[in-house]
């Protein structure tokens, strides 16, 4: 009986034994699934054990069964703390505290959370646009049911007999975007409202009922913090995709958390500058505004000698003219055939301007 295996769950917690209470809720479970008061008190045995992740699943659970049971909001929001998710622990204190505004346990962990929010956003850096897209492929295993060591397995061998129940494995992939990282589970054919997620600061808890199936759940504890509110999924025919909004501007190496995982990199969005851009080269780099700069020094200082000094000198008084000196000049060069070169519009503007060949030279008319 469900009864019986629960009180003796009760009696091993008392007796400090949090790894037998947790078998034996968990088995009482198998045998009564719909019961919420057993998936707070194994989220209770579970806390103890410094399993968190796990805790918070089920007191999602059993707060999904009931959601008047206080206790399961208040251990929910316990483990929440313990993993540094402050925001989702100050929702869960302040939905439990709606039902019981009396308890005071409520109104002190929720200003410990303000306190703790208060010191995330002073340290938060702003956000910025990665640079680089990572894209893993791994496959998604449940969780076990049992967190007993090797070293009492042995003292509790009948528990431990008991049968596992089989459950569905979804293979998934995930990448990192703009601000987000994007995961898909391919699990087939399953309805939109087959599938629950709850999304909190580190943690994402996924429940898929498979029909004719014992549900699927998968509770990770993420790489690095998200933003709740901003997370978002989608089912469709063949895959369920789900958002999870950046909380910090940094490449995720991994979907799950690990002691162990490499410094995270934050992505660096390169400053916005009027500075002219170098380009890419073989040798080595050039800069190419001073390099403008003493082509143009080269060309006002250079020396030049008979026709070009000439031309040069024809060139700066046109580029530094008025209106009128440059309709001078161009009307008496072309009329004159190369000629005459005037700068005075009011001499060469109401006459036609005559060509006059140097000394020795003459004019002479081309026919075609």
């Amino acid at each position: 009986m469900a009864s019986d295996l629960e009180r003796k769950a009760k009696e091993a917690f008392v007796d400090d034994d949090f790894e037998l209470a947790v078998e034996l809720y968990t088995q009482a479970l198998e045998l009564d699934p719909s019961s919420a008061i057993l998936f707070a008190d194994r989220a209770q045995a579970y806390i103890k054990l410094d399993s968190f992740t796990e805790a918070v699943a089920d007191a999602n659970k059993a707060i999904q069964l009931d959601p008047s049971m206080s206790k399961a909001y208040f251990r929910k929001a316990t483990a929440c703390m313990k993993l540094e998710e402050y925001q989702t622990a100050k929702a869960a204190l302040e939905a439990g505290y709606q039902l019981v505004p009396t308890d005071s346990r409520f109104t002190k962990l929720i200003k410990e959370c303000d306190e703790r929010i208060a010191e995330e956003t002073m340290e938060m850096p702003r956000p910025a646009r990665p640079t680089t897209v990572a894209i893993h492929t791994v496959t998604l295993s449940p969780p076990s049911n049992s967190n007993i060591s090797e070293s009492q397995s042995s003292n509790h061998s009948a528990a431990q007999s008991a049968p596992v129940p089989s459950k569905p494995r979804f293979r998934h992939d995930y990448y990192n975007s703009v601000n987000e990282v994007v995961l898909t589970i391919f699990a087939k054919g399953i309805p939109k409202e087959n599938v629950s997620i709850d999304f909190g600061e580190q943690i994402l808890s996924v429940v898929v009922n498979v029909p004719g199936e014992e549900p699927y759940h998968y509770q990770p504890r993420l790489f690095a913090k998200i933003v709740p509110e901003k997370c978002r999924f989608t089912v469709l025919s063949t895959k369920i995709e789900i958002k999870l909004f950046k909380a910090e501007p940094i490449t995720w190496t991994s979907l799950e958390y690990s002691d162990k995982k490499a410094v995270p990199q934050k992505i660096n969005t390169p400053a916005s500058s009027t500075q002219r851009p170098t380009y890419p080269s073989s040798k080595s780099k050039v800069d190419w505004d001073k390099l403008e700069a003493e082509v143009k020094k080269e060309e006002k200082e250079e020396k030049l000698d008979g026709d070009a000094a000439l031309n040069k000198f024809f060139r700066d008084i046109y580029k530094d003219a008025d209106e009128d000196t440059r309709r001078a000049m161009s009307k008496s060069f072309v009329e004159s055939n190369g000629t005459v070169l005037s700068t005075n519009w009011k001499d060469v503007g109401a006459k036609k301007v005559e060509g006059t060949p140097p000394d020795g030279m003459e004019i002479r008319k081309w026919e075609y």
